[in-house]
């Protein structure tokens, strides 16, 4: 019918569209009846005829106040069947019921329901006047109108409840990705920053190398934000005329990554199956960010860790993503990792691509992640 009618708000195009709907509707039922009712009856038609362009003229209103025109149109409607008691009441309040079935897609259900039992009342006069059959139609016409009002009312219930879903997870999805840009980067500048800080004095260059890291990897984070506002919508651009829109994370800057690890003194070593190149975007992009938030971890909680490995395997229809570092302490990480909201992220993203993540210490010592992500229906 119209969007926000359950809070009374009609677009003005679909109040129209939805008049016209009601107006012809009323004219081809009712006017004909009254036309072919009253054409021995001169007067009596044109009192009728008027009635009718009333409650015509009435439905123009029936978005903005239902209960007012559903009175008007149950008053002309009984008065056009006393003119003319040949029409049935049924078809004399047929206006009323187009007015009832808004009504109870619009208004709470307490106005509806009080709606409806008036509507109810004049079910007495058509028994009088037709005996049970022409009650049964009555009362079934108006039941119907007001049915159909409240299952409208419930269908756009759910399109709200639908469209309040997808605003939450698209801000769920809208955190993960600036926590995993900024954590990461953050992570290895504070490394890089402790590192220039040691070597400041007796070792300058090796001082400038940790400031040239932190500056790029600031340029980096700052991209990839941008990025993520273009995808909004924001234009955070300094010139926005002829802009290239730079290529997103994937598995093709695997290396890039690993390299801003590598700054900090640690050894990664990256190792690849399979090709990547043509996996869809969101696997390639949760694949990318359950990597970098596995070496954020090492980074942050693997005391003692100079070693991580990374390996990237596509068979059988999966991405198969595992990241093993050789840090200490793993009951002390584990706890430190299910603390944050870093591993619960990885977890969900693949649960989002519709596969399954498991983190944990080793037996012998160094902490996992592992993951395993469907190449189809992601």
């Amino acid at each position: 019918m119209f969007a926000g009618e359950a809070r009374g708000e009609v677009p003005p195009q679909a109040a129209r569209a939805l008049w016209w709907g009601a107006a012809s509707l009323v004219l081809a039922v009712l006017g004909t009846s009254v036309l072919v009712a009253g054409a021995e009856h001169g007067r009596r038609l044109l009192v009728a005829m008027a009635l009718v362009i009333v409650q015509v003229c009435a439905l123009r209103w029936q978005t903005r106040a239902p209960v007012a025109v559903l009175a008007v149109n149950a008053a002309t409607g009984l008065a056009v069947w006393a003119l003319l008691p040949a029409v049935t009441l049924t078809g004399a309040l047929l206006a009323a019921q187009v007015a009832l079935c808004v009504v109870a897609a619009t208004r709470p259900r307490r106005v509806s329901v009080g709606a409806l039992a008036a509507m109810c009342l004049p079910a007495s006069l058509a028994l009088g006047a037709g005996g049970l059959a022409d009650l049964a139609v009555y009362l079934l016409t108006v039941v119907l109108a007001w049915t159909a009002g409240q299952w409208r009312r419930a269908q756009q219930a759910r399109m709200r409840a639908e469209m309040r879903r997808a605003v939450v997870e698209e801000r769920a999805r809208i955190a993960r990705e600036v926590h995993d840009v900024v954590a990461h980067t953050l992570s290895v500048m504070v490394v890089q920053a402790s590192a220039a800080d040691d070597v400041f004095t007796q070792r300058p260059d090796q001082a400038r190398v940790a400031l040239r890291a932190i500056e790029t990897g600031a340029r980096s984070a700052l991209g990839e934000l941008r990025l993520l506002l273009r995808a909004f919508g924001a234009d955070v651009g300094e010139d926005g005329a002829g802009e290239q829109r730079e290529p997103g994370p994937s598995l093709a800057y695997l290396d890039e990554l690993a390299d801003t690890v590598r700054m900090t003194g640690m050894t990664v070593h990256v190792h690849r199956e399979g090709a990547t190149g043509g996996l869809p975007t969101t696997v390639d992009l949760t694949a990318y960010r359950i990597v970098q938030e596995s070496l954020t971890n090492t980074l942050r909680h693997a005391v003692g860790a100079d070693k991580v490995s990374v390996r990237v395997t596509v068979e059988g229809g999966y991405v198969k993503v595992t990241v093993v570092d050789n840090g200490r302490t793993p009951q002390i990480r584990s706890a430190a990792a299910r603390a944050g909201r870093g591993l619960v992220g990885m977890k969900e993203r693949a649960r989002l691509v519709g596969g399954s993540l498991r983190a944990g210490p080793l037996p012998q010592g160094g902490f996992e992640v592992a993951a395993q992500l469907p190449v189809e229906g992601a």
